[in-house]
């Protein structure tokens, strides 16, 4: 979901950027498949003309986005939050990138191993992060 709005902000002006954010948020917070097709419609007769490359992009991309509105709203609402894994993806890389090179794959796994370890060293994060997703983790998968 975050890939598909950022990918629609690279069609446009930076201008626009939170006009259209805006237009969108109806689209993928929309409850039901047809209330977000209604909502995009919206959506594309305000910008289509300006911006068609983000219908283009949208309607092309429609049929992976389409299960992803059969999830509980909190559920959607962790989806989207990809900060907290961009980052610990981003410190893997780091310490990845500043061994060089690893004899073994053993070597490599106990290297990520750290890098992971060391995001959390005092072991309160685990209390935070239960603490953000309890409704995520008590919601049901799928509405019924």
């Amino acid at each position: 979901m975050v890939h598909l709005l950022r990918a629609s902000f690279r069609y446009a002006a930076r201008q626009d950027w939170d006009r259209i954010a805006k237009a969108l948020k109806p689209v993928y917070t929309a409850s039901t498949v047809s209330q977000a097709e209604e909502r995009f419609s919206e959506f594309g007769e305000t910008w289509g003309k300006k911006y068609p490359a983000i219908i283009r992009l949208w309607e092309s991309s429609w049929a992976e986005f389409v299960p992803f509105l059969q999830f509980d709203e909190e559920i959607r609402r962790v989806v989207c939050t990809t900060n907290p894994i961009e980052s610990v993806n981003a410190r893997i890389r780091k310490a990845v990138r500043a061994r060089g090179h690893f004899p073994n794959e053993q070597a490599a796994l106990k290297c990520v191993y750290l890098a992971v370890t060391s995001l959390d060293p005092t072991g309160q994060g685990r209390a935070r992060w239960t603490q953000r997703w309890k409704a995520a983790l008590n919601s049901p998968l799928d509405k019924p």
